[in-house]
């Protein structure tokens, strides 16, 4: 086996690599031409930030308020119907989907103009603590929207807040590949396959356990956080709520506890900076650059663009079945923060358990993570199915208040996994060296996506009124996705062109990681 098996070495760093590899026994303490080793500090804090970045005000608090002000500065209809003059008469719940809209809109810009950016120097690192202070500073802001004569306001404020929210989740999980490329147990592998000592297969299920490894434990953090926001959120939901700023004051308190955990990541991070930024390019073109280029490799990475395209169809259904439940759900609990939070810990605390089960479960009998992504998939596609029922009977269908008990439980027992998982199929297929690049059309795919849904259900929506059209065309997409990838996607070869793709890319001349790289590049013959 050849040396050079990292992919930012070139042949003679390569060769002394593989002798220091023969003499030496401690592989842990190698160093790595992509930076030091992932220290057990450097991987706390950043499972302590999505513990902070958790969504709870982003993404649960503000909405609900936001929703609550528009639903004030409506009228009734004479069909009961809470309507809202947005560009002409339009019902609140399309409203809020075309808000949603314009929100994502606006991020797959960002994503597809910055996106690429983070490959180079430290670049990643700057993005994502300026998202994150924009996102703080806009929950700050809520304090001074009081009245439903500040709906615009309440429009603006969710806007900046999910964007920068969105930006946030995506910048963040593109760090993690590189993490568990450095963790001390990858790299002992690295090693003993440069020396000869395991096989490409050995050390390639190593790598896959160390990614779920930290995928999984910091969406469980991210759920760990929910339970604990919500459950010291009941401090002040419960003494003061008679208090007409209490929502304000209770979004006040989860922005600091965010805050709180958020801040040691920016100063444990290790050094780990890009190559420089290239000679002669401009931020605002090199990422429709890198994108045209990254389009034109779907020969090369052919599994890797099946997977996108699955992802967008299914990041569609998913994002825009929660919207709309949410729409529905606020309504029935008359936009209550404090039902809103019992709703969320039924949620948080069933996805805490679920991420844990789940990773203990995959990495007792080694199951790939493509069939641990199918079983959440299975209730992505149940859940609008669910809602579907609802249009032909009110005993089921997301009529009750009990059915959301159930939707928040059954979404943390078989739907928080799904986030750790559709991020680790994505660094699996990705390019060593590119996730900047490909995380960033992993964004655009997910945020692009839901400028689709949330539009198409508005119009359903706002055709005869009624919100459980949309669950038809929620469950078609989110069916289509689950069974496209399920049955094209293959992600031993998509992972084998990957790594070949960063070898031909980085212009390598001798082999690195063989059995691998010769599979992707046939495989990318056949499939052109």
């Amino acid at each position: 086996m050849a040396a050079n098996t990292t992919l930012a070495m070139d042949q003679k760093q390569a060769a002394s690599h593989a002798a220091a590899g023969n003499e030496e026994t401690d592989y842990v303490d190698q160093e790595s031409p992509e930076g030091p080793s992932t220290t057990r500090w450097e991987e706390w804090a950043y499972y302590l930030y999505y513990n902070g970045d958790s969504g709870v005000g982003p993404n649960a608090y503000s909405a609900t308020l936001f929703q609550n002000y528009l639903t004030q500065a409506g009228f009734t209809a004479d069909d009961g119907t809470i309507m809202l003059d947005f560009g002409g008469v339009k019902p609140v719940s399309s409203v809020i989907l075309i808000i949603n809209g314009i929100s994502f809109a606006i991020m797959t810009l960002f994503f597809t103009t910055i996106g690429s950016c983070a490959d180079y120097g430290n670049w990643n690192k700057w993005i994502l603590i300026a998202a994150t202070v924009v996102c703080w500073a806009s929950q700050f802001g809520w304090m001074g929207v009081q009245s439903s004569a500040q709906y615009q306001a309440a429009i603006a404020l969710y806007l900046i807040g999910y964007i920068s929210y969105g930006i946030t989740l995506v910048f963040y999980a593109s760090i993690f590949p590189r993490l568990a490329r450095n963790t001390p147990k990858t790299k002992e592998a690295r090693a003993k396959l440069d020396a000869g000592e395991i096989s490409t297969e050995s050390y390639e299920e190593t790598e896959m356990l160390e990614r779920n490894r930290l995928s999984n434990i910091s969406t469980a953090h991210s759920n760990w956080g929910f339970v604990i926001t919500l459950a010291l959120n009941l401090s002040i939901l419960l003494p003061l709520a008679d208090n007409p700023l209490v929502d304000q004051y209770t979004l006040l308190l989860t922005n600091f506890y965010w805050i709180a955990l958020g801040l040691p990541w920016f100063f444990l991070q290790e050094k780990r900076p890009g190559p420089s930024f290239p000679k002669g390019e401009h931020w605002f073109l090199l990422g429709w650059k890198q994108i045209y280029k990254a389009i034109k490799q779907y020969r090369r990475l052919p599994y890797t663009f099946i997977y996108l395209f699955a992802f967008f169809l299914l990041a569609d259904g998913l994002n825009t079945t929660g919207f709309v439940i949410t729409i529905v759900q606020n309504q029935q609990i008359e936009f209550s923060f404090l039902q809103s939070t019992y709703l969320g810990l039924s949620q948080a605390v069933t996805s805490t358990l679920s991420c844990y089960a789940f990773w203990y479960i995959q990495r007792w009998k080694v199951i790939p993570t493509k069939y641990m992504f199918a079983v959440t998939n299975v209730v992505t596609v149940f859940i609008p199915l669910w809602g579907m029922i609802g249009l032909w009977t009110d005993k089921i269908g997301f009529h009750n208040t009990w059915e959301f008990w159930l939707y928040n439980v059954l979404f943390g027992l078989g739907q928080a996994p799904y986030y750790a998982y559709a991020q680790t199929v994505m660094s699996e297929l990705t390019p060593p060296g590119y996730e900047g690049m490909f995380f960033g059309l992993f964004g655009i795919t997910n945020r692009a996506s839901s400028l689709v849904g949330p539009n198409v259900c508005a119009a359903i929506i706002a055709r005869n009124n009624n919100n459980w059209e949309a669950f038809i065309f929620l469950f078609v997409i989110c069916l289509c996705a689950a069974l496209t990838i399920w049955f094209f996607v293959d992600m031993e070869k998509g992972r084998a062109m990957a790594v070949a793709f960063s070898i031909e890319e980085r212009g390598l001349t001798s082999e690195v990681r063989t059995v691998q790289a010769t599979l992707g590049k046939s495989e990318a013959e056949v499939m052109s």
